[in-house]
C-alpha cells in the first residue's frame, strides 16, 4: 500500500510538472540572459537503502526515513541554456528494516552522517531545466539502532565494517518562478548511489530530494556569455 501511495505521488508530481512545461513552452520565448546564483539548501529528504541481489527479498521489510539536508547550491551560468551546478551539503542517509526480515530478527535503522559534493550539468529551456552529474560523499559517522539501543558503526576493513567514501549519480529537473517579488526554484532530484558501502552485504544509498529555494541573481557573472554578446 505504501509503495502504491509513493508511486502515485511521484507520477502525479511528474505529470503536473510535464503539464506545466507544455503550457510554458507555448507562451515563453527561450531565455537570452545567463543567470548565476547561490542558494541555501535546507530540506527534509526521503532516504533508503538498496541491498543489491538481496533487495527483492527485503522489499516488503524496507522503510524509508526522513533526513535533514543542509548546505549550499551554486548555479554558475555559462550560456543562457547551460550552467554548471556545484553543491556542498550535509545529509543524513540510511534506511530501516522491519522486524523478522531475512537479515535481522529485530527492527533496525541504519543512519549515515554524510558530507556530499555533487557537480551537475544543467540545461535550461524557458523556466525549466534538467540536470545530471556525478557526486562524491564521505560518511563521517554512522549509527545502527536496534531494539531501542543505538550503537556506532565501524568504518574500517573488518567484515562487519562500512566504507567512508562513496560515489553516485544525481539526475532530475526543476522549474523557476516568482512569488510576488521573490524568485523561487522548485527542484526534484534522485540520488543514485553507485558504491557498495558495506563490507559484509551489498548496500547502496538512495534518496529522493524535493526542494523549494529562494534565490537572487548575481548582477555580475564572471562565467556568463549572453546570447547577444
Amino acid at each position: 500500500m505504501k509503495k502504491n501511495v509513493k508511486t502515485g505521488f511521484t507520477f502525479g508530481l511528474v505529470f503536473l510538472i510535464a503539464n506545466a512545461f507544455a503550457q510554458e513552452s507555448q507562451s515563453i520565448k527561450p531565455a537570452k540572459t545567463v543567470e548565476t546564483h547561490l542558494d541555501l539548501v535546507l530540506n527534509l529528504v526521503g532516504t533508503n537503502l538498496n541491498y543489491g541481489k538481496s533487495n527483492s527479498a527485503l522489499a516488503d521489510y524496507k522503510k524509508s526515513v526522513l533526513s535533514p539536508q543542509v548546505g549550499v547550491s551554486m548555479q554558475a551560468g555559462v550560456t543562457p541554456h547551460f550552467s554548471l551546478v556545484p553543491e556542498l551539503y550535509f545529509i543524513m542517509k540510511g534506511g530501516s528494516l522491519e522486524s523478522n526480515n531475512p537479515f535481522t530478527t529485530s527492527k533496525s535503522t541504519l543512519r549515515f552522517y554524510t558530507v556530499e559534493l555533487p557537480l551537475l550539468a544543467r540545461f535550461h529551456y524557458n523556466k525549466f531545466y534538467v540536470n545530471a552529474g556525478p557526486s562524491i560523499a564521505i560518511n563521517i559517522h554512522g549509527t545502527n539502532k536496534m531494539e531501542g539501543t543505538t550503537s556506532d558503526l565501524s568504518f574500517n576493513s573488518a567484515s562487519n565494517g562500512f566504507k567512508r567514501w562513496e560515489a553516485g549519480m544525481q539526475f532530475g529537473g526543476g522549474y523557476n518562478f516568482r512569488i510576488k517579488q521573490k524568485r523561487v526554484v522548485l527542484d526534484m532530484r534522485y540520488n543514485y548511489g553507485l558504491t557498495n558501502i558495506s563490507n559484509e552485504n551489498e548496500m547502496y544509498n538512495r534518496s529522493f530530494i524535493l526542494s523549494a529555494r529562494f534565490y537572487k541573481v548575481w548582477k555580475t557573472n564572471p562565467l556568463g556569455r549572453n546570447k547577444n554578446s
